[in-house]
């Protein structure tokens, strides 16, 4: 509670200087209160990482893929497979990405390898490379589009190497799959398939439970940020991994983002909004925009912090909540 409540004290200050004093209303005024004022609702659009061939507990590939494609295409969905070649260049991983692209999703470019710009062993020009690999990978997709994501949402821990690769991509004719709403569905996919292997019929109602009020409070925190930044609402994307836990609870998130007032977008949609065309001059580089956005603006750390973003804060709420 005390997160949210100095957010909003962040924003009363960012909007203290448009304060007047309030008049005693005319009676036009009385009338035109009377008349509620429609809100705009914010908007978010769905992007997966990675990529994952494996079968699941009691759940094939093409069983688990393909709910995670029914849970997009209930919603209308079209979403951004930011895909890592050399986890998919395989029959398997390639029919699975022609799946996607087949039922109208974008597909983006993540590396081929996985690597974090930032290890120091990790120079430019194999990062440089490693995206080249992926590309001619990547291009037999009729919907591969010029977008890419850092993995680890690592930008680079030097100027050299943050300016070098931005460079880079505006030559290739690529821009930032940048992120403003991510969780940890990575680590809550890690401990959901601990109690699957041993059970794959075993109860996850609270996974589930938890899965959404995980990425809810995400979603929500981060909107209240972008505001405080922006002054206006934005159009959100949402991080996911291609994984398990999105097989089980995409859904039910989305049902629960629609029912707090949230619109789901095309993903391509929300890479039109201009605030991506900012390139944060923080260093180290990268991590989610809005944390980028609120370091370079000075306010990220002194003012407030999101509980959840505490390290050891996820593991010691999952070990309370014995999941």
């Amino acid at each position: 509670m005390l997160t949210y409540n100095l957010l909003y004290l962040l924003i009363f200050f960012f909007t203290a200087d448009n304060q007047h004093v309030n008049l005693p209303p005319t009676q036009n005024q009385l009338v035109e209160e009377t008349i509620p004022e429609s809100k705009p609702r914010p908007k978010i659009a769905i992007t997966f990482d990675d990529g994952n061939t494996a079968d699941m507990p009691g759940l094939s590939l093409d069983e688990w893929n393909g709910q995670i494609l029914s849970h997009l295409d209930r919603f209308g969905a079209k979403a951004i497979f930011f895909a890592t070649g050399g986890q998919l260049n395989s029959p398997k991983g390639r029919a699975m990405l022609q799946d996607w692209n087949d039922n109208g999703h974008w597909i983006g470019n993540h590396t081929y390898n996985h690597p974090s710009l930032n290890h120091e062993q990790v120079s430019l020009e194999y990062y440089k490379n490693d995206f080249l690999k992926n590309d001619p990978f990547l291009a037999r997709y009729s919907n591969y589009v010029s977008l890419f994501r850092f993995p680890y949402l690592k930008e680079g821990d030097t100027k050299e190497k943050r300016d070098g690769f931005r460079l880079f991509l505006e030559q290739e004719g690529f821009k930032n799959g940048h992120v403003t709403i991510d969780g940890s569905d990575w680590y809550i996919n890690s401990r959901l398939l601990n109690r699957m292997k041993r059970n794959h019929q075993a109860d996850i109602t609270d996974f589930k439970n938890w899965y959404v009020q995980h990425h809810l409070e995400r979603a929500n925190f981060n909107d209240s940020l972008a505001t405080v930044l922006t002054g206006r609402k934005i159009k959100h994307v949402l991080l996911l991994h291609h994984n398990l836990a999105a097989s089980l609870f995409l859904d039910d998130l989305l049902d629960a983002l629609v029912n707090e007032g949230w619109e789901i977008i095309d993903a391509m949609e929300a890479y039109q909004d201009p605030i991506y065309n900012h390139s944060p001059q923080t260093l180290p580089a990268g991590g989610n925009f809005l944390r980028a956005l609120s370091k370079e603006a000075g306010i990220y750390g002194k003012l407030f912090a999101h509980a959840p973003e505490k390290e050891g804060y996820l593991k010691n709420e999952m070990d309370r909540l014995g999941l």
